[in-house]
């Protein structure tokens, strides 16, 4: 899962890349340089994830699930407002907002996973 995640986190940082290239240079893409803002905001985190479930400053299984509901909610806020952008189409109703509120879960699952480390892990590194 920590390859996963940092396979996904490059990902995230490779499309919102791209998608900040194209947004310069297209009229109206105002979605689509929110979309690549996104992507580029939660790449790193999904990159930190595995580091600190490496130093034991998280919860390992909280902490996958915490960047998982990330990599899912950027997905689905950041491809609903792409497809808009460069289609003129929507993902499903109401896409981005649900997509918005996994991610909000997302940062908070990784809290819990930091607050959930037993006191002697956290003062041994």
């Amino acid at each position: 899962m920590d390859r996963t995640l940092i396979i996904l986190g490059a990902l995230f940082g490779l499309l919102g890349t791209v998608a900040s290239g194209f947004a310069a240079h297209a009229a109206g893409a105002e979605n689509l340089t929110i979309a690549a803002h996104f992507l580029l905001f939660h790449a790193p985190v999904l990159l930190a994830v595995p580091a600190l479930i490496h130093t034991g400053l998280v919860r390992r299984l909280i902490a996958h699930v915490g960047g998982g509901l990330i990599f899912i909610g950027g997905a689905l806020f950041s491809g609903e407002l792409a497809l808009r952008a460069l289609e003129g189409q929507s993902l499903f109703f109401m896409a981005a907002p649900i997509g918005g509120m996994i991610l909000i879960a997302g940062w908070l699952i990784i809290a819990i996973a930091a607050l959930a480390t037993s006191r002697h892990a956290i003062t041994a590194h």
